[in-house]
């Protein structure tokens, strides 16, 4: 069989840091799954000396191999400046939808008693980012404008993958945009969730407006695991408020996917929900949960028995070393970040019973193939 293709993005800071470590895991003496990695060098020196040229040239590779794990990369502040990377790739390689999924790490306390994973399914172009703006004066004022637009294929696109979301988690679908207030633009959605919901009848349905949604989160709605449909905007406030009530962020993980006309996904990229923290530069104390646990993500992806396999047993491993006590300081620990994933990667062999005869995180005798370095 032909090796499994990965795109590396590489970032900044600990963000390049962490993809490392989870780079380690998915070495096939770990996973036993022969796989070819391609690395491109996306950080802001890169973006900046290519004029983000690289950007477009790894979104061209994710497109042709269908998955990708990104690290976290700095988003510079000026205007004339490269700007975000997240959003060229989204463009690039048409991202649809993005998942994010919150869930309980053993022995962190969560907010507002939630314990149940809740994933926000998020359009990932359009609506407020990249609108048209303009100001014009009004006599002694002034006035700001901002056309928006969304797509009915990018809203069935969140819809019907926020059912096939909640089937996998066993859960429920709750929430939505403000479609009483905007019936004409915000209805659109709530228009492709009933339609979903049709097509899904053994999925449980609560559709609920964006408000009484976020109330509902804590105030007891979250007693079963659930997924949340969103626009882009309201997806993106979501997610941050969603991923700190499990009392750390290091639990998720981000999922980017492009979907053909089927709506099965064609690209997927995983990455972290966090950023670069630049005070853990260097220190070996950043945790790579997310990291991990996105790379866990990736293989769900690739479409082979035993990726899947790979992709439960790295999850599984991930909690399992959290639940036994190995955690790093910002889960109240004292482990290092390669000590945290060298009790991951024991965990996964000894789940998966792989060889390990080749030390971690180097190339061993499965296939391990890194590519050359774009930059």
């Amino acid at each position: 069989m032909a090796p499994l293709s990965i795109i590396a993005l590489e970032g900044d800071q600990t963000g390049q840091e962490l993809l490392e470590e989870a780079l380690r895991v998915l070495d096939p003496s770990v996973i036993g799954i022969e796989i070819e990695i391609e690395r491109f060098d996306l950080s802001l020196e890169t973006r900046r000396a290519s004029g983000n040229q690289v950007v477009l040239e790894a979104a061209a590779a994710l497109r042709e191999a269908g998955l990708g794990i990104k690290a976290a990369t700095i988003t510079p502040e000026g205007s004339g400046d490269v700007g975000s990377p997240n959003r060229l790739l989204r463009e690039a390689i048409g991202g649809k939808v993005i998942v994010r999924t919150g869930r309980r790490i053993p022995g962190v306390a969560p907010v507002a008693g939630v314990h149940e994973p809740i994933a926000i399914c998020r359009m990932a172009v359009g609506d407020a980012y990249g609108a048209e703006q303009w100001r014009e004066p009004d006599g002694d004022d002034e006035l700001a404008h901002r056309t928006e637009t969304i797509r009915r294929s990018d809203c069935r696109a969140v819809a019907e993958y926020s059912f096939r979301q909640a089937e996998l988690l066993d859960a429920r679908v709750y929430g939505g945009p403000k479609w009483t207030v905007s019936p004409v633009y915000e209805g659109m959605l709530k228009e492709e969730m009933d339609t979903a919901a049709e097509r899904h009848p053994a999925i449980a349905y609560e559709p609920v407006l964006i408000d009484a949604t976020l109330a509902g989160l804590v105030t007891g709605a979250a007693s079963d695991p659930l997924v949340i449909p969103c626009l882009n905007r309201d997806g993106d406030l979501l997610s941050d408020l969603v991923l700190p009530l499990f009392g750390s962020i290091a639990a998720a993980e981000s999922l980017l996917l492009a979907l053909d006309d089927e709506l099965a996904a064609r690209v997927a990229m995983t990455e972290a929900p966090h950023g670069t923290a630049p005070a853990l530069e260097g220190k070996g104390l950043a945790n790579p949960m997310a990291m991990i646990l996105a790379a866990a993500s990736l293989l769900r992806y690739a479409g082979d028995d035993a990726a899947e396999r790979a992709s439960r047993a790295v999850h599984e491993s991930v909690l399992e070393v959290v639940g036994s006590g190995t955690r790093t300081p910002d889960l109240g620990g004292h482990a290092e970040t390669t000590e945290f994933t060298d009790e991951v990667i024991a965990a996964v062999r000894r789940t998966l019973g792989a060889a390990s005869g080749s030390s971690p995180g180097r190339p061993g005798p499965g296939g391990f193939h890194s590519g050359a370095r774009r930059a």
